[in-house]
């Protein structure tokens, strides 16, 4: 680890479902976390969905959630009951993938 970095960049990938708009740009979505590597609290995140206001919210859902603690179901569950968009399961297989690149830091 280089002196003073305290915290991690993690990306985790999902194929997008047919119909949406972000399709047209990626073939997956992405979720990217930056976590403490401490106490595995995420400190920011963002999203490749198609709207600003849909990577806003997701960063916003994310954040502060521990990888370490909460562990990647109760995120899920926060994703599945608070966005209601055809990229819910694609957002939910991303965080899963980055919490697989988390637990093998």
């Amino acid at each position: 680890m280089m002196e003073g970095v305290h915290t991690v960049f993690i990306a985790g990938h999902a194929r997008l479902p047919q119909g949406m708009a972000a399709k047209s740009m990626f073939e997956t979505l992405t979720v990217t976390v930056e976590v403490d590597r401490k106490y595995g609290v995420i400190i920011n995140a963002s999203c490749t969905l198609a709207t600003d206001h849909g990577r806003e919210y997701i960063g916003s859902l994310l954040k502060g959630y521990s990888l370490k603690n909460d562990g990647v179901e109760e995120i899920a569950q926060c994703v599945q009951e608070n966005y209601r968009g055809k990229a819910t399961n694609a957002i939910i297989a991303a965080i899963r993938d980055l919490h697989i690149q988390y637990k093998a830091l």
